[in-house]
This record gives C-alpha cells, structure tokens and sequence, in this order.
C-alpha cells in the first residue's frame, strides 16, 4: 500500500525549474531516501510535502487524497512530521517541554475546558506526558529531560528534534539530513534508532541524508536527483553502482559511503 505518491511534480522559481516532473511512491512500514548533490531538489520535495511550496503541476497524494488544498499547519493532523537541516527547536524550553509541543496536533480539547482545567483536560495531560516520557525512554534522553536546549551540545539538539517530531505519532517522519554534523558514533546511533522507528513503531520514514553508510545500512529504497530530475531509483546498491548516478556526483569512484564522499554529495 502507498502511503505518499508524488505524481508528475514539478515546481518553478523563476525561470529555475527545481523540480522537473518527478514522480515516486513511499510504501506503508518502508524506509525510503532521497540522495543527490547540491541543488538536486531534495529539500524541495520536502517543503513541497509539508506544504510550504506549491507545486505548478503535478500531485501529491497522502493515503490516495491530494494534500495539495492543504495549509502547512494543517499537514501535521494528516500524521505527518519532519525534521529540519538547521534545528528549530525552543531554545529557552527544556527537553519535556519541546517535546510537549509536539503534541499540540492531539490536543482535542476546547479553550473553556483548558482555562477550568477540568477533568477531561487533566486526562489529556496525563496521556500527553505519558507518551513523551515514552519517546525520552526511545531515544535515551532521560539524562537531558529537564535541561534547556540552549545548553545542550549539537548532536543532543538534533536527537530532541527527532524525539519532537516522534511525539506527534506520525504516521510518515520526514528526516531531512539527519546525520548532518553528528560524529561516527553518533551516526551510528541514528542508524540504530531508524531501523527501531521503522520495525517497533512502524512508522514510515522519507530521508534527505548524503551519508551513503546511513542510507545503505537503512533504506529499502533509494531515489537519486540531479537538477530536479530523477537519475535512478532502486534498492541503495543498484543506486549505488548506477552510471548515471556516479556521473553526477561523485565522478568515477562510486558511491562507496564514506565522509568523503558524503561531503562531495554536497547540499540541496
């Protein structure tokens, strides 16, 4: 079963056409990436998901229904929820609190009942924290719980921000670059946690990540971008070892996973 199709998309700035009739399906329970080098569109196709551009043609469908009448705010009650390239999380908040954040999407209850904090509210406050304090246990953040962001190092910031984007019980996690700037350990913690958020929580999973060692060791699937259009599409080692692939960005050597050759991917 699909869970998101993209249908002949394509999106303009200006006279750059940044995505160029591209079209793909993410499978229910699957982990799917989308690799490529600077400006290949990958990003774009994100934003394009969650709504922030709209595409001049083409569809993009959420479960079989087109999302495009959609506002940004909306596409979080779809079951829908990403991670950024630069961490946007509430600097001055602790962990539990951002994290609490995540669950504005279940709220379910009216302004009355939260300014009487009645009974109703008081159980939805209970399960709330009680499925935070679950995805804190997930990801090993008990440690960090009651600590500002602010104070946090690099490699913890971007473990909350996944852990917020858990909180909402997505159906579909959007992981844009979400290796980027982790050290070894740390990237092989990601991997560790992937795998666990696709085979415990069954969620599905989309990646922007240019760590080939990350994308071959996660993924059932890989879509390769050049200049908004697709180059190939497959399981990572038919990617991989795709000529077409090789030309585009990383010359003759092949995509072999280092970081080496993830900086030479480049951004986009």
């Amino acid at each position: 079963m699909s869970l998101l199709t993209l249908e002949n998309v394509t999106i303009k700035f200006g006279g750059l056409v940044a995505v160029d009739n591209v079209s793909f399906h993410v499978g229910k329970g699957e982990v799917f990436a989308l690799v490529g080098p600077n400006g290949a569109g990958k990003s774009t196709l994100f934003n394009l998901v969650s709504r922030f551009y709209d595409p001049v043609s083409g569809d993009i469908r959420f479960k079989d229904s087109s999302i495009l009448r959609m506002r940004p705010d909306q596409v979080p009650s779809l079951g829908i929820a990403r991670t950024f390239q630069n961490i946007e999380l509430f600097e001055q908040s602790t962990v539990l609190q951002n994290l609490l954040v995540g669950r504005h999407r279940h709220a379910g209850v009216g302004g009355f009942a939260q300014a009487f904090f009645t009974p109703s509210v008081r159980r939805a406050e209970r399960a709330h924290r009680r499925v935070v304090e679950e995805v804190i246990d997930f990801l090993d953040l008990q440690p960090y719980r009651d600590k500002y962001i602010a104070g946090l190092p690099y490699g913890i910031r971007k473990v909350v921000e996944l852990a917020r984007a858990l909180a909402t019980e997505p159906e579909l996690l959007l992981l844009d670059e979400p290796a980027s700037g982790l050290s070894l350990e740390e990237t092989q913690e990601m991997i560790f946690w992937i795998e666990d958020i696709k085979k415990h929580m069954g969620i599905t999973v989309i990646m922007v990540e240019h760590d080939m060692k990350l994308v071959s060791a996660v993924s059932d699937r890989v879509l390769a971008l050049a200049d908004g259009r697709e180059l190939a599409i497959g399981t990572p080692s038919q990617v991989q070892s795709h000529p077409d692939v090789i030309r585009a960005y990383l010359g003759t050597s092949g995509i072999d996973g280092d970081a080496g050759d993830a900086g030479a991917a480049g951004r986009g």
